[in-house]
């Protein structure tokens, strides 16, 4: 759905966040290089990706390259105690290990 809308209207806004823009543009190609980086480290169907986060304009793109490289996530906070942390990255079966996004 992101592919087509960017295609229709690539310049009008996709994300805003604290005065964070991503146009669908730039929502589609960033997430389509994070997808290609997560399956060359092989990120994958059937597979869970944890992902750090903030909320930001770059949580939707960790968000969407996930699943464009065909896996799933599991947000986690990084505030969490490491204890539960290691217990979320465990019970989810994040084999494809983890992704830290920090805002730009």
């Amino acid at each position: 759905m992101i592919e087509e809308q960017a295609a229709r209207t690539p310049d009008q806004p996709a994300v805003a966040f604290e005065g964070q823009k991503l146009t669908y543009r730039e929502l589609h190609q960033r997430s389509n290089l994070l997808a290609l980086h997560l399956k060359s480290l092989g990120a994958a169907p059937n597979q869970v990706v944890g992902l750090f986060v903030e909320r930001s304009a770059e949580m939707v793109v960790g968000m969407v390259g996930i699943l464009k490289a065909g896996a799933a996530y599991v947000p986690i906070d990084a505030s969490y105690p490491q204890d539960r942390i290691s217990f979320m990255l465990a019970d989810a079966n994040c084999s494809s290990g983890y992704l830290s996004v920090e805002p730009s």
